[in-house]
């Protein structure tokens, strides 16, 4: 693959990750950056302190906070800002994006008006006039290891195979293995939805009920997913890999999660707003929790998991009340 110049939108923790990934494989790399102290610091340091602190970012790497400069005479665009600015974001850039260009959206959530995921967004954002070609990137994947080099594995999906074999080819690497699909929707579900089983899995946790509920509530969990997903004409195999059930297990139980983090800390007795109040990045699962509760309701699918964690986080729920509800609903079969 030629080096072409690459635009990454959002400089969180993932963005910045996937900037110094591509500028470490040779693309220059345009990355934007809302915080100007934050582009500062990249620019005078190579290190965003903020969302990636202790990791040198390759000098090719330029940031900026001018957006629609950003995108000027790139290949691609990978679209990593949070959930809930991504129309937003799009709406200012699309006028100044390269007719033809290849977007990789890599950001997990659920617009919680529209209902839409970030490629839906995307699309009806930029409409057909730029004739973009779109594929999505999900997968379980930390920040901080794939910054490290460590090894990690991910989806390339998109409705065109040309689309997800360019983005496969763009990102796969000795430390980062890239698999390609089709199912766009149950990719993007799959990555979106976890989260909020991940909160509940943290708040097991911060109930102390130990491993086997853990085991039980992540289950479970992608159960309830698979069946949203379905309703809405995903792929079900999906949900068992990269993108469902391998995002689940790590968003569940790793220690960087910050899902699992705010789980945790509203099982062990802290109020939603205070725990909020004190993180820089965000937890995707919260806004998530909202989206998917409705989903369900849409799409007449029960959602225990979701519905228990939605009231916890929304409805002044003890955790262990919500525990009590989801132990002695109606018994059934476990796969009906």
């Amino acid at each position: 693959m030629t080096k072409e110049r690459i635009a990454v939108i959002g400089a969180g923790s993932w963005g910045t990750t996937l900037a110094h990934y591509l500028a470490q494989r040779g693309h220059p790399v345009n990355l934007w950056v809302f915080e100007p102290e934050v582009r500062d610091a990249i620019e005078r340091q190579r290190e965003n302190p903020v969302f990636l602190p202790g990791i040198r970012l390759i000098d090719s790497i330029t940031p900026t906070n001018d957006l629609k400069a950003s995108v000027q005479g790139v290949e691609a665009i990978v679209s990593a800002g949070p959930s809930h600015v991504v129309r937003s974001l799009w709406e200012e850039l699309t006028p100044a994006v390269p007719p033809g260009s290849t977007v990789i959206s890599v950001s997990k959530g659920i617009e919680t008006d529209s209902l839409q995921t970030m490629s839906q967004v995307i699309r009806e954002t930029t409409g057909e006039k730029k004739g973009l070609r779109l594929s999505v990137l999900s997968g379980p994947t930390f920040a901080k290891e794939v910054s490290a080099g460590l090894p990690s594995a991910a989806i390339a999906a998109s409705d065109d195979p040309e689309v997800a074999l360019w983005t496969q080819a763009l990102f796969s690497g000795p430390s980062f293995r890239i698999y390609t699909g089709d199912d766009v929707l149950g990719v993007e579900l799959g990555g979106s939805l976890k989260n909020v089983i991940a909160l509940t899995a943290g708040i097991s946790d911060g109930l102390e009920l130990g491993f086997s509920a853990r085991a039980a509530l992540l289950v479970r969990g992608m159960a309830e997913i698979t069946r949203l997903g379905v309703s809405m004409g995903a792929d079900a195999r999906t949900f068992s890999g990269l993108a469902g059930f391998g995002d689940l297990v790590l968003t569940g139980t790793g220690e960087l999660s910050r899902n699992r983090t705010v789980g945790l800390r509203l099982g062990s007795g802290e109020k939603l707003p205070d725990i909020l109040a004190g993180m820089k990045m965000v937890a995707e699962g919260v806004e998530t929790t909202k989206a998917a509760k409705r989903l369900g309701e849409r799409e007449g699918v029960e959602l225990p998991i979701t519905k228990q964690t939605y009231r916890v986080l929304f409805e002044d729920q003890s955790p262990r009340q919500a525990l009590q509800e989801l132990m002695t609903r109606e018994l059934r079969r476990e796969l009906a």
